[in-house]
């Protein structure tokens, strides 16, 4: 199941694949904090030990922590117990990242990846019998403070090539050019596109296939670029997960020790907000066209 595919109308949270919190469901809430709240930020500023003021440094935010208050369930009288379990199973204690999806109102909903860390369910005289629970509340937290887009994008490029143009050599005769002319297949640039529509970075991943020596990727803008030595054969697939750092050959075999030195860090490489032209490159003399490069991203917003 895609994540968020049964968020329909405002109101909507989806933890997982199952748990629908929100308007036609059993759990209604009424605040959700940490949501459009600025995620915390630890500082790199250093204080100047030789004059006034400070040493400019980085700003990395923390973990994104998000609370469902003021939750009250609802369901037929002596059918709440039904209800508390599937909570319960939906939000039990797990070492991964489940999506956390929520919609506002009109605008499209945004996705976070995040774990359940609190749940509480007040149990009072009667309210199970009666079928309301109210004052219930549930909180998240999400190693990664962003919140994306539900659609990810992607494009494919393959590695520079030439345009075949148009082939002169014709018979003669007052038919020998037929319109409209043909000038074969367009040649590759070797360029990708992408649009971050969010306001905050993205970190792409990108696969890279063979038959390819020595692929790069380098931003236009920047010159930033991550390139690998390494040999490719046809069915050969490098993925470059610049979230998480890792470069893998296949699947499973880690690669990430073929970087070059001209190669930034996996996770400085991000799609900055707005657009951004990529290059897609490798040795020279490399110009199989079966070699590509595709780059697949979620828009990210603060």
């Amino acid at each position: 199941m895609a994540a968020g595919d049964r968020v329909t109308v405002p109101g909507h949270v989806q933890f997982g694949d199952e748990l629908l919190l929100g308007p036609g469901t059993p759990y209604r809430w009424r605040t959700l904090t940490g949501w459009e709240d600025s995620p915390g930020v630890d500082s790199g500023t250093v204080a100047r030990s030789d004059a006034h003021g400070a040493y400019l440094g980085r700003l990395l935010a923390q973990p994104r922590t998000i609370t469902l208050d003021d939750m009250v369930l609802r369901t037929e009288p002596r059918r709440m117990g039904a209800a508390v379990r599937t909570l319960r199973a939906a939000t039990a204690l797990r070492d991964d990242e489940q999506p956390l999806v929520v919609q506002l109102d009109d605008e499209p909903p945004l996705l976070s990846f995040a774990r359940c860390l609190r749940r509480s369910i007040p149990v009072g005289v009667g309210g199970y019998a009666i079928g309301v629970v109210q004052g219930a509340a549930l909180q998240f937290e999400a190693t990664d403070p962003r919140r994306y887009s539900l659609v990810e994008q992607q494009v494919e490029t393959g590695l520079p090539a030439a345009e075949p143009g148009l082939d002169w050599q014709v018979p003669p005769g007052p038919e020998r050019l037929l319109y409209p002319l043909n000038f074969g297949s367009p040649g590759s640039t070797g360029s990708l596109l992408t649009v971050n529509d969010g306001d905050a970075p993205a970190h792409p991943v990108l696969a890279i296939r063979g038959p390819v020596s020595l692929p790069s990727v380098t931003n236009l803008a920047t010159g930033a670029a991550i390139e690998y030595d390494i040999d490719l054969a046809l069915d050969d697939e490098l993925l470059v997960d610049t979230r998480d750092g890792t470069v893998t050959l296949n699947g499973t075999a880690a690669r990430l020790y073929t970087a070059t030195a001209r190669s930034i860090p996996e996770g400085s490489f991000v799609l900055a907000p707005g657009t951004t032209s990529l290059l897609f490159r490798a040795a020279p003399g490399t110009t199989d066209p079966r070699a590509s490069c595709s780059i697949r991203w979620r828009s990210a917003h603060w």
